[in-house]
């Protein structure tokens, strides 16, 4: 009996993707993204953890959603989401979704001109100072409708 306990709870763990990024079924709300950050693997949970806590704190009453296999965050009483994060094999990617509006404009590109990134890896010490000041003026912004 406790064989089968085991087991049925090993099974309704949530599937790791590519890259060790949780799949995670899309939700409106605190539950899913509080699932999806359970679910993240290896040094990466912290760090999600972390972030997830530092957007609470600047963002007071942010929505959150899981979509597509990542969490997202939008600013109370606006449409559409500031910011987006997901698990890679080496990093976290941290999406800001009009991140070319920010100063100092994050340090990585994407192929959406307004979108920018940035890339928390294991052994980089995280610049909260910094991330916090991106998440405030993101979340001043108008959000990405998706």
């Amino acid at each position: 009996m406790a064989a089968k306990k085991v087991a049925a709870k090993a099974s309704s763990a949530p599937r790791l993707l590519s890259g060790g990024n949780p799949q995670i079924p899309k939700g409106e709300g605190d539950a899913p993204v509080q699932a999806y950050l359970a679910a993240v693997p290896g040094w990466k949970q912290a760090v999600a953890r972390r972030l997830d806590a530092l957007v609470e704190r600047t963002v007071p009453g942010v929505r959150k959603a899981v979509k597509w296999n990542s969490p997202f965050y939008g600013a109370p009483g606006m449409e559409g989401w500031f910011l987006s994060f997901h698990c890679f094999e080496r990093y976290l990617k941290v999406t800001f979704f009009r991140g070319q509006s920010l100063k100092p404009v994050p340090s990585e590109a994407s192929k959406v001109a307004e979108v920018r990134y940035v890339h928390l890896r294991e052994h980089d010490a995280l610049d909260e100072a910094q991330l916090v000041d991106w998440i405030g003026q993101a979340g001043r912004l108008p959000g990405e409708k998706m």
